[in-house]
């Protein structure tokens, strides 16, 4: 994406800009980490919220201008940056659970208990990277619950033995009563923003893009 001779605050005349509209799923803790990382003030990104049962559906409905994505879903319509930062894989669980009070957990470990299958229109290739089918050993991943939002998800969790293979920085906005467990043998999921192919972003988002793009660089 190119890099446009503009301030993000401020455009060429010096009026000021709108701020980027931001899509996030969950806590806004790793995208708000990207924004400081590209050298850009917290007020010039509004954060909007999406569901994993529709991912895209904010942005192809106009409601923000990227969007943070996990993997690239190879959607005909998506057109995504190189790689802006990265996020350690985790296996959520309650409180309660055998595996919560572990500082590390092997994903052959996790495949002991249920997890949650393919949500809504959320893509599959990109679930089966999420939530592996099977471990590198072989061992199937039972994913058999459904998967909505993160509070019911949060309330399954808890009072269940489920299980959810995730990312590590959902523990800045699970409860209390949820763990995060960093799996040590999982690579960690490639992160980037994304945005509808074929119509060009305003000129100060193309610049957060570019900037997010060079700092993960250094």
């Amino acid at each position: 994406m190119p890099s446009p001779h503009t301030r993000t605050s401020r455009g060429a005349a010096g009026t000021a800009l709108r701020p980027v509209r931001l899509g996030v799923h969950g806590s806004t803790h790793l995208a708000s980490c990207l924004v400081a990382a590209a050298g850009h003030p917290h007020a010039s990104v509004e954060y909007v919220p999406y569901e994993v049962t529709e991912p895209f559906g904010p942005l192809r409905a106009g409601r923000m201008d990227i969007m943070v994505v996990k993997y690239d879903p190879l959607e005909p319509d998506i057109a995504v940056s190189r790689p802006v930062g990265f996020d350690g894989r985790a296996v959520l669980v309650g409180a309660h659970h055998p595996l919560a009070g572990r500082a590390t957990v092997s994903v052959e470990e996790v495949a002991e208990y249920e997890g949650f299958r393919c949500p809504g229109d959320f893509p599959a290739r990109v679930w089966d990277l999420v939530v592996p089918p099977r471990t590198p050993r072989g061992r199937a991943i039972r994913r058999v619950h459904a998967m909505t939002t993160l509070t019911a998800m949060a309330d399954l969790l808890g009072s269940t033995s489920a299980m959810h293979l995730s990312f590590q920085s959902l523990d800045a906005v699970v409860p209390p009563d949820i763990k995060v467990v960093p799996v040590h043998d999982l690579p960690p999921s490639p992160v980037a923003f994304a945005w509808l192919r074929g119509t060009e972003p305003p000129a100060h988002v193309r610049q957060l893009v570019s900037d997010a793009e060079r700092a993960a660089q250094r």
